[in-house]
């Protein structure tokens, strides 16, 4: 196992090679506009007090020094996602975040939404427009997943079998409207919806692994889970690693990072993946071969590294 933990950035793409991949798809990274990730740094900057300890934003670069860094360490495959927190963000984070994409080698067409009466247009058109992957941030924004507004956009996403990463855990900060109860009866409503459930549901990790079993579409992701720092607060039961390692060998387990709003180096995620010793074929699986058969990157997307 030790020849697959990377001690830093610069060992990724050893990590990688490694495992005889053509690089890491990563499904949860965040590019923002410029006035809203300032915002988004000020928050972790603030939220010691509320998290129980510092978050000290680890890459905070310029979107093309991010871009550089994720392509120096293989990532050939990534996300760009945005959430609004309030009525009236979404439509203008889609322009932004689907123009981003098009310019950007590599990034998955991203989009988000907010519970409100423009929502189903606003989402046609991103599909339209080629979005690939979606966002929704049921703790920052305050919403329930069941909320009716939101009913024909996911409809419009199940249709559509367009993946959306879905924040609905407890942690960090539980809310009314997070934990798996809500995500278990969005689910009853609309079973076809290819829902990633961000941070492998944490803490509800063995609820959320329940409802990936028992629903065809639903994935999880690995984002922050495993490393150091997160296993301080929510912790992954070591009696659910076989399930994990299952759901993982079925295409059902996904690599995510929240880079670059992460407190470590990139590393730490892939070192705390391998240190679980799941086997060469589940990191296989995790880190480049489900993502890219879900998005059919039958080449690697972004340049060589």
């Amino acid at each position: 196992m030790s020849h697959h933990l990377p001690a830093d950035d610069e060992a990724v793409p050893a990590f990688w090679r490694g495992l005889g991949l053509p690089g890491l798809a990563d499904v949860h990274v965040h590019f923002l506009p410029p006035r809203l990730l300032r915002r988004v740094w000020a928050y972790f900057d603030a939220a010691g007090p509320l998290l129980g300890t510092e978050w000290p934003i680890r890459y905070r670069w310029s979107d093309a020094e991010r871009v550089a860094h994720l392509h120096r360490m293989g990532v050939r495959a990534f996300g760009a996602l945005a959430y609004p927190h309030k009525p009236g963000m979404a439509a203008e984070l889609n322009r932004w975040t689907l123009d981003f994409a098009r310019r950007t080698p590599g990034c998955l067409p991203s989009a988000t939404f907010f519970p409100e009466p423009e929502a189903p247009g606003y989402v046609a058109d991103a599909l339209a427009a080629g979005a690939r992957l979606f966002k929704v941030h049921v703790q920052v924004g305050g919403f329930a997943p069941t909320d009716p507004a939101l009913d024909p956009v996911w409809g419009l996403l199940a249709e559509a079998g367009t993946p959306v990463v879905v924040h609905v855990g407890h942690a960090p900060v539980g809310t009314a409207h997070t934990g798996p109860d809500g995500f278990a009866a969005l689910m009853a409503r609309h079973p076809r919806l290819a829902a990633i459930v961000a941070h492998l549901g944490a803490p509800d990790h063995t609820a959320f692994l329940a409802l990936a079993e028992r629903h065809e579409r639903v994935r999880l992701d690995t984002t922050m889970a495993f490393t150091p720092f997160f296993d301080r607060f929510v912790p992954f039961p070591a009696a659910e690693l076989p399930r994990l390692r299952e759901l993982g060998l079925a295409g059902k387990v996904l690599l995510g990072s929240d880079f670059p709003n992460i407190p470590y180096p990139y590393a730490e995620q892939l070192a705390g993946l391998a240190r679980l010793d799941l086997g060469d074929d589940w990191l296989r699986a995790v880190c480049w071969d489900s993502a890219a058969a879900l998005f059919d990157l039958d080449q690697p997307a972004g340049p060589a590294s």
